[in-house]
């Protein structure tokens, strides 16, 4: 069973990269599509008593916000594997600005999230965690990050 987590703000290419690696083998739970907390919750509640792969795909901004699905999936023995996706506000707004619909996502929010963003790590509980930075080619690099030896 395994829980994956991202992370990062608004048009930093979370969505295709969940398209390009995940679409075919992960659930998607995500705010964009369920639009309210209580229907992600029981999609969440679903994944877990079906032992079903999902990938939680939200800003997840912040050590707290990420806590509460960390504890939950370890809790019931899921691997839980962070994306941390970087992106400056500017490439953000660039790529956001090749969107339409309900796609364009408002700028005040790409600027905002940045401000109360915190980076994740592995002493959050993360099986595995990856930082992922979206190209100008349209390609990712992604790094695993590995504990401080020391630790």
């Amino acid at each position: 069973m395994q829980a994956i987590i991202f992370c990062g703000i608004q048009a930093s290419g979370k969505s295709t990269y969940y398209k390009e690696h995940f679409f075919n083998t992960h659930l998607r739970i995500s705010m964009d599509l369920l639009r309210a907390r209580n229907l992600e919750r029981l999609f969440l509640e679903a994944c877990l008593r079906s032992q079903m792969r999902f990938v939680e795909h939200n800003t997840n901004p912040t050590v707290a916000e990420r806590q509460l699905y960390i504890e939950t999936t370890k809790a019931t023995q899921y691997e839980v594997i962070g994306y941390y996706f970087h992106s400056t506000t500017k490439d953000a707004v660039a790529r956001n600005s090749q969107r339409n619909g309900r796609f364009l996502i408002p700028e005040k929010g790409i600027y905002g999230t940045p401000k109360k963003l915190q980076k994740p790590s592995l002493a959050e509980g993360f099986d595995l965690l990856y930082y992922v930075a979206l190209q100008p080619d349209s390609t990712y690099t992604v790094e695993l990050i590995k504990a401080a030896a020391n630790s």
